[in-house]
């Protein structure tokens, strides 16, 4: 936003410039960039009113305003929440007895719905002829990844010490340096300990590395080589979907809740810090995946091949 409009801003609306240089930076310590877009918020409300002063809408005023935005759910979102923490300031402060914002209902955001794999294209996907050093590697990651839900750079992070294959259990450091230790299945630990006993000595070379997965450069393997491959490895299989790194992970944590696995338990295999995150995926059509899945083999311990 330039200096001028900004400053016809504060002009007109004294309270904001107190709101936004003072508060929010005093209270809040904020960046520039969030002032900045609070003022570019604030300012583009503002202008709808000829630059009147705000603190002087009503309800019907932010409802209107709103409505005529031609804008994404999302950015609506914001634009409200940005003018209810103004009023909300105003109140505390004394400059206001009510918030005009009460009772506006927030945009309805459409959640997205990940893309996962049917039990059918996972089994495909698996189907590995392992006649390299590369291909042990990547049966081995591909199953690592489908049996325990981890994300791809948890994987790529996983050291030697990280093993208790014994006990089947990997321990994984999430987000935030978060360890959780999670099972893993006997389909798993076998390509794991056919990499391990086949591949990971001829990967290395003459070279020591804690992790447990190597590239090419006889160092730990990236998560954007290693997407890069699951990737054109879909290609190969004729899986026409929209594939992300965290594929594996999606399916994984689909297949486990339609077999009537406990929310609270996917969460803490997950790693997530809020179940909401994990109940995307209850939102999977049941009736779809009735006929497609049968049991993931973290349930039913069995080769899923």
């Amino acid at each position: 936003m330039k200096k001028d409009e900004l400053k016809e801003l504060y002009k007109t609306n004294p309270e904001l410039d107190k709101y936004i240089n003072e508060y929010l930076n005093a209270e809040y310590n904020t960046s520039k960039n969030t002032r900045d877009s609070y003022a570019t918020d604030l300012y583009l409300l503002a202008k709808y009113y000829h630059f009147h002063n705000i603190k002087n809408l009503k309800k019907e005023d932010i409802q209107e305003y709103l409505r005529k935005q031609d804008k994404s759910s999302k950015t609506k979102a914001r634009y409200l929440t940005t003018i209810n923490n103004f009023f909300t300031y105003l109140v505390e402060n004394n400059q206001l007895s009510k918030n005009p914002c009460e009772g506006i209902k927030m945009p309805k955001l459409e959640k997205k719905l990940p893309d996962y794999l049917t039990i059918e294209e996972v089994d495909n996907l698996l189907d590995i002829r392992s006649s390299t050093a590369y291909d042990l590697r990547n049966k081995a990651m591909l199953e690592v990844l489908y049996a325990t839900g981890m994300r791809i750079s948890e994987l790529c992070n996983l050291t030697m010490s990280n093993l208790f294959l014994e006990d089947k259990l990997v321990k994984v450091f999430g987000k935030g340096s978060k360890e959780r230790l999670v099972p893993i299945n006997d389909t798993a630990i076998n390509a794991l300990q056919e990499y391990l006993r086949f591949a990971r000595g001829e990967l290395l070379g003459t070279k020591t590395c804690e992790y447990v997965f190597i590239s090419s450069r006889h160092t730990k393997i990236t998560r954007q080589a290693f997407f890069k491959y699951i990737k054109k490895l879909c290609q190969e299989k004729g899986i026409k979907k929209n594939i992300s790194p965290h594929i594996l992970r999606h399916s994984f944590a689909t297949h486990l809740l339609n077999n009537g696995a406990d929310l609270r338990i996917v969460q803490e295999l997950l790693g997530h810090s809020d179940i909401s995150t994990t109940q995307i995926y209850t939102h999977l059509s049941n009736e779809k995946l009735e006929q497609e899945y049968e049991h993931h083999p973290l349930l039913h311990e069995k080769s899923h091949h």
